[in-house]
């Protein structure tokens, strides 16, 4: 039976077909992700891809019975049922303090319970915990029990394994990393959740256009271009930014005792020549104890890491 495979980010969907039986994904569509209209809109929009997807398949929407969803968090309940609260697709999390913020006054989006309208089974995970299970199985981190899966995007993302177990807590939510807090600077740093100096309000790719545009760089794209061509402005900005997630790394390296953590993500694969070796060197100079024998390694399924995720959630 083939099934859809949802990749929900920030940024964009993406939807695929997989057949049975098989790692192909086929009939992609991805589009910038839903953020006007009802609550509902991201749902929305998942469906009516997947339908695009079936029809140039030529196959019936209706023989579709199950869908896995590879989906930015955080989680909340609605019911029995999993809604999004992220601050890149909800726009009234943060009140009126952050400007930019997502154009919606949407707290949660809907998510499960649209979906359970259409299809018979139903599986949402954290993306950073779907694209863990993707690397245990296909990529980076096979065969490795004490591991993560560090997302450097739109927003910070992570997933968390001890001892072969994935870690998932009471909503799915373990491992939101990103809104751990690094800094007491509110100046120029309000996460889209409310929080004022965490993680990634300090350095995902949307906190680098809001906080250096006065510099010039406009995005993640134009800084980090600027400084891998030696601009001695933006390289020492990107010094700083690998300073503050190679603390968060190893922070989890910390608490967890892990072995190696895989990376990807849009901000970071891009670029992944000039950055994993500067968070590589953060890591490492941190209490040699806990930190000895740790490796940083780029995603194994490379940017492909968001699809596949979403192919471990009904493989």
């Amino acid at each position: 039976m083939t099934r859809a495979c949802v990749d929900i980010g920030g940024t964009k969907v993406a939807v695929s077909l997989a057949s049975p039986d098989s790692r192909d994904l086929q009939y992609r569509r991805a589009e910038p992700t839903a953020k006007r209209g009802g609550n509902d809109a991201v749902a929305r929009q998942i469906l009516r891809l997947v339908d695009d997807a079936c029809a140039e398949a030529g196959i019936d929407p209706s023989t579709l019975e199950q869908v896995g969803v590879s989906s930015c968090g955080p989680f909340v309940r609605q019911g029995s049922n999993i809604a999004l609260a992220n601050p890149n697709i909800c726009g009234a999390l943060a009140g009126t303090q952050r400007a930019g913020g997502a154009p919606n006054d949407w707290t949660i989006a809907l998510l499960e319970a649209p979906l359970r309208e259409r299809f018979a089974r139903v599986r949402i995970e954290n993306d950073c915990v779907a694209a863990l299970e993707a690397e245990r199985r296909w990529g980076a981190l096979q065969g490795v029990d004490d591991c993560a899966y560090v997302t450097w995007s739109t927003g910070i993302g992570m997933g968390l394994c001890v001892d072969g177990r994935i870690l998932r807590g009471k909503n799915g939510n373990a491992g939101h990393g990103g809104h751990t807090f690094a800094s007491d600077e509110r100046t120029d740093t309000l996460c889209g959740c409310g929080n004022g100096g965490d993680l990634e309000s300090m350095v995902s790719g949307t906190a680098m256009g809001r906080r250096f545009a006065a510099q010039g760089f406009t995005d993640a794209a134009a800084l980090l271009e600027a400084a891998r061509g030696g601009q001695p402005v933006a390289a020492e900005i990107v010094d700083g930014l690998c300073g503050v997630l190679g603390r968060g790394l190893y922070n989890l390296v910390a608490l967890l005792d892990l072995r190696r953590i895989s990376l990807g993500g849009s901000v970071f694969w891009h670029h992944r020549d000039y950055l994993l070796p500067r968070l590589q060197a953060e890591v490492d100079r941190h209490f040699p104890a806990l930190t000895r024998g740790t490796e940083l390694v780029p995603a194994g399924l490379k940017d492909k890491v968001g699809d596949y995720a979403a192919l471990a959630l009904v493989d």
